[in-house]
């Protein structure tokens, strides 16, 4: 079991011109450098000196352009509309600290197994084993659009689909042994080829056969991140994942999932306590009450209606310019949305309606404000005491830190609320290890059993 005094602390960002609250680049301390390496890069050292674990980019391959059909409303009010290729941005990032771990979010329905496995495998090596996949099944149209695709494919079909792709990348990334490499200048051989297995792969969407080209990493192979939590994303998650990205409403939520996904990873054939949970959460510090109250007011003044919907209709792959705000949504709807199935599922549990209206998405969903996710505000002693209470309640394994303004946010919590936890002895005061998997009190990840045949469901 991980210890109880190591909290996991993830940076939850994103490569473009906002963090994942749309309205931060309206905050006046926001630095909009966001084009340039060095923005990253600041961020990247402010998070190692806070002896962070993790930075990782979440993704979608379009902009929020699903409302009325039309980009026009989300570029003028820049909802989330830049989005660079995060490969370059890790590597910049990489380069500029020495334990940091580095995740990216790359699509298991738009891009092809080799090309996941060996760009997370060469970056996994040039940044010694600090690197993660996110690994996720897309959202909407928009994004089948962009990829010379004519819809998004549904939801279920999405995770069937991946569960043979992580099959693929799984067995190449162990297709060397850890000692295959010999090479021996005396006597020529370079590795021993009865260490490196050929792919032989055939399921029902996929078929692979071949010799990977890149060995085996420092840790094993990258660490994967998940976050499905609709029902067969639930069982995708606990299949695969090592840390998972989860929404809670509050504490008692919480530690109802928390337990439900732990008891489904040990029913998959997994050790629940070699996967860590972590909810996102947004947190406000300041010197006193008064002073993070009032950073707290200024905060949610930036966030616009037009937010909320343009993020709704592109998580849930609708168009929620087509309803009022008191129409309910009809069952054929709802049953319908192809994206983000968890918030449709917890908008309905949230509303005790069958039938929620859009009004029901817009508030209970907090999409488009710090609403979105639970939100910590005073003090850094009284944050850190919020943060202690949820670790200790057995409702987590550590946090996702999503930035209210870039870089303050990270700033403000590394240099006040970090030395709080640490106090508190339950967050570290140094790297444990050299890898991501070491830093995250993982094992070294052990070969995966190649040849077993893909079956829906099954267990990693």
């Amino acid at each position: 079991m991980p210890p109880r005094n190591d909290m996991a602390m993830v940076a939850f960002l994103q490569a473009q011109n906002c963090s994942n609250y749309p309205g931060s680049w309206r905050h006046p301390e926001t630095v909009q450098d966001f084009l340039k390496p060095q923005y990253y890069q600041r961020i990247a050292r402010t998070l190692e000196d806070g002896r962070f674990h993790l930075a990782f980019f979440d993704d979608r391959l379009a902009l929020p352009d699903i409302l009325g059909h039309d980009h026009a409303e989300a570029v003028r009010n820049g909802i989330r509309v830049v989005k660079l290729d995060l490969i370059s941005i890790l590597t910049a990032m990489g380069l500029a600290t020495e334990k940091l771990g580095l995740g990216g979010t790359y699509s298991t329905t738009y891009y092809e197994p080799y090309h996941v496995a060996r760009v997370f495998a060469t970056l996994d090596h040039m940044l010694g084993g600090r690197v993660a996949w996110n690994v996720v099944t897309s959202l909407n149209d928009s994004e089948a659009h962009n990829m010379g695709r004519a819809e998004h494919p549904e939801h279920d079909l999405r995770y069937d689909r991946a569960e043979e792709f992580m099959q693929i990348v799984l067995s190449q990334w162990d297709a060397w042994g850890d000692d295959a490499i010999i090479n021996d200048r005396e006597s020529g051989i370079f590795a021993d080829p009865a260490k490196v297995k050929r792919l032989n792969f055939e399921g029902r969407w996929y078929k692979s056969q071949g010799t990977f080209t890149v060995p085996r990493t420092p840790q094993g192979r990258p660490v994967l991140i998940q976050a499905g939590q609709s029902g067969r994303g639930r069982i995708f998650a606990a299949n695969w994942g090592d840390l998972i990205f989860v929404i809670y409403p509050n504490l008692k939520a919480g530690q109802k999932v928390y337990a439900e996904f732990k008891a489904q990873v040990a029913a998959s054939g997994r050790d629940p306590d070699t996967v860590r949970v972590c909810p996102a959460v947004y947190a406000i510090i300041g010197n006193s009450e008064d002073e993070a109250a009032e950073k707290r007011a200024l905060i949610e003044s930036l966030a616009k209606p037009i937010d909320g919907l343009a993020l709704l209709s592109e998580v849930l792959n609708y168009d929620f310019a087509s309803k009022g705000m008191d129409e309910a949504f009809t069952d054929e709807e709802l049953a319908g949305i192809k994206g983000l199935q968890a918030i449709r599922d917890r908008v309905v549990a949230g509303s005790g309606k069958q039938n929620p209206t859009l009004a029901d998405f817009v508030s209970i969903s907090g999409r488009g404000t710090i609403r979105e996710f639970p939100c910590f505000s005073g003090t850094a002693k009284r944050v850190a005491e919020e943060m202690h209470h949820w670790y200790e309640a057995r409702a987590c394994d550590g946090f996702v830190l999503a930035a209210t303004h870039m870089p303050g946010s990270y700033e403000d919590f590394c240099r006040l609320v970090v030395p709080e936890l640490q106090r508190r002895g339950v967050f570290r005061r140094e790297f444990t290890g050299t890898t991501l998997r070491e830093n995250l009190s993982l094992p070294r990840a052990k070969p995966f059993d190649w040849q077993r045949t893909p079956q829906q469901g099954a267990s990693a």
